[in-house]
């Protein structure tokens, strides 16, 4: 079993990425989670390869520290299956996985981190909870800000990136891969101490 900060630990941590898979998805506020899983690949050297939990897997060493990164293949509505089977998989207790989401109520490209909690009408965690079984995993949220006037949230987060966020979304999702990697290897208050 892996605790993010312990890098004696035999398996590696298990980092979720929620997104929607497709060209469709690709570049909507709902995929920065796909994002930063893509950022943090890049870093650990791995490639996504199908994986029979459901999810494209990719594994490396990630500032020294083993992880597994998944992105499940299924709509982010239904998470949780992939997540679980990945779980299974690499015999990870679920409170020490990490999972990368979009969050509605935090400004554009602010990065937070916490354990459990509800999931703020978010589909991806309700999810990933029901199929774990708890809420007590870890969370890196990923600011996208309020949808502007009275545009449903729902369509706001399916939405790609404007033009002016775009300018600015390669610094943010380098900055929550920084922050996943101090999760990973430093643990939660040592994290949330550097990024909050």
């Amino acid at each position: 079993m892996t605790t993010p900060g312990n890098k004696d630990a035999d398996g590696p941590t298990l980092v979720v990425g929620l997104g929607n898979p497709g060209p469709r998805y690709a570049g909507n506020r709902h995929n920065v989670g796909f994002l930063v899983a893509d950022e943090l690949a890049d870093r650990v050297g791995g490639k996504f390869k199908r994986h029979k939990s459901g999810a494209d897997i990719a594994e490396g060493r990630l500032d020294g520290n083993r992880v597994a990164l998944a992105k499940s293949r299924s709509l982010m509505n239904l998470s949780g299956g992939p997540v679980a089977g990945a779980v299974r998989f690499y015999k990870v207790a679920p409170e020490s996985v990490i999972v990368i989401h979009d969050e509605l109520d935090l400004s554009y490209g602010a990065v937070r981190l916490k354990r459990g909690g509800g999931e703020n009408g978010h589909n991806g965690l309700r999810s990933i909870s029901k199929s774990l079984g708890t809420r007590d995993y870890l969370r890196v949220r990923f600011g996208v800000d309020r949808p502007p006037g009275r545009m449903d949230p729902a369509d706001y987060v399916l939405r790609d990136f404007s033009r002016a966020e775009r300018s600015e979304l390669g610094f943010f999702v380098d900055r929550c891969a920084d922050a996943v990697s101090a999760l990973v290897g430093k643990g939660l208050e040592a994290a949330q101490n550097e990024f909050h």
